[in-house]
């Protein structure tokens, strides 16, 4: 009895290890390659898309892999036991940031860049190949980054890479497509690269704050000057109006002051005609109080009409 015991128990352990041998799991975020005595034999990833990728890669970047089988879907798998051996990777986007690195603009200036990339495992198959670790994969990713950047860099001034954001943004795009069609030999897709920081070297902050501070002054002057051309502008309208305003005024004046004296005539003609002797009195009393004031001495022969109504005659 206590033999069969023993007996059933080895065939469970036996029958253990050649499920664990023969099986393996795969999980929605990774993709596998089998290796047999050390050649890759298929290869497993998630979806349908993505094994169409994988398979159309080997043909056209390594004639030599197409043979390989490519499966998709998650889940438990079988492989030859103590034969077979499963690499696993991920299949999430992966993050690479790059030492900061020194490039230089077409106008000759020194500027420190530190990027980052986003990138992911897209062909198993090609990326054991070529690459085998995510480590060496990132020293391949930073050398050809360096090498593109420092090309593009290469063709725009200092100005528009530390001013010019829609510049920049385009710049990266390009960037992303052009290391991404790269690194597809080594099953690596790029999905985005960003420039995190822009920093000039030390030795640099003097010549470019100066030239700050003179653009800044040249813009300056150039707001003073058209501000001043403004303001004459302004001035000179309003003094051209104001001499418009006072010519009318001036004019309409005149014309208010003849038509009343016109009026006025006309009132002294009509009163003139009803009472003449009581007109030519008010005038004259009207004279004498312009003429003759405090203390005035007047020297006029008595036969003068003037001095008429001051002695009562007729």
């Amino acid at each position: 009895m206590k033999k069969r015991s023993i007996i059933i128990l080895a065939v469970i352990v036996v029958l253990i290890i050649g499920f664990v041998s023969s099986t393996f799991q795969l999980n929605e975020n990774e993709s596998a390659a089998v290796m047999r005595f050390g050649k890759i034999v298929a290869v497993y990833v998630k979806t349908q898309a993505v094994a169409d990728k994988v398979t159309a890669g080997l043909i056209s970047e390594n004639a030599r892999l197409d043979d390989i089988k490519v499966f998709y879907g998650t889940g438990l798998k079988f492989r030859l036991p103590f034969v077979d051996s499963v690499k696993k990777y991920s299949n999430v986007l992966l993050t690479y940031d790059t030492a900061p690195r020194q490039v230089i603009t077409s106008d000759k200036k020194k500027l420190i860049f530190d990027n980052n990339a986003q990138w992911q495992i897209e062909n198993p198959a090609l990326f054991e190949v070529t690459m085998g670790r995510v480590e060496e994969a990132q020293k391949r990713l930073d050398d050809i980054l360096y090498s593109m950047m420092n090309e593009k860099v290469g063709k725009m001034d200092s100005n528009t890479l530390i001013t010019n954001k829609t510049e920049v943004e385009k710049m990266q795009n390009d960037l992303a497509l052009e290391v991404s069609k790269t690194m597809k030999a080594y099953g690596i897709s790029i999905f985005d690269i960003r420039v995190k920081r822009t920093e000039l070297p030390e030795e640099n902050y003097d010549s470019v704050y100066k030239r700050m501070i003179t653009e800044r002054e040249r813009i300056a002057a150039q707001f003073r000057s058209e501000g001043d051309e403004i303001a004459l502008k302004a001035r000179s309208e309003t003094d051209k109006q104001v001499m418009i305003l006072l010519s009318e005024a001036k004019k309409k004046s005149e014309t208010l002051k003849g038509e009343g004296d016109a009026e006025a005539t006309k009132i002294y003609n009509e009163a003139y005609g009803q009472d003449k002797d009581f007109y030519e009195f008010y005038n004259t009393l009207e004279a004498y109080k312009t003429t003759m004031k405090d203390n005035t001495k007047l020297v006029i022969p008595s036969s003068s009409p003037f001095v008429k109504y001051l002695f009562g005659g007729k």
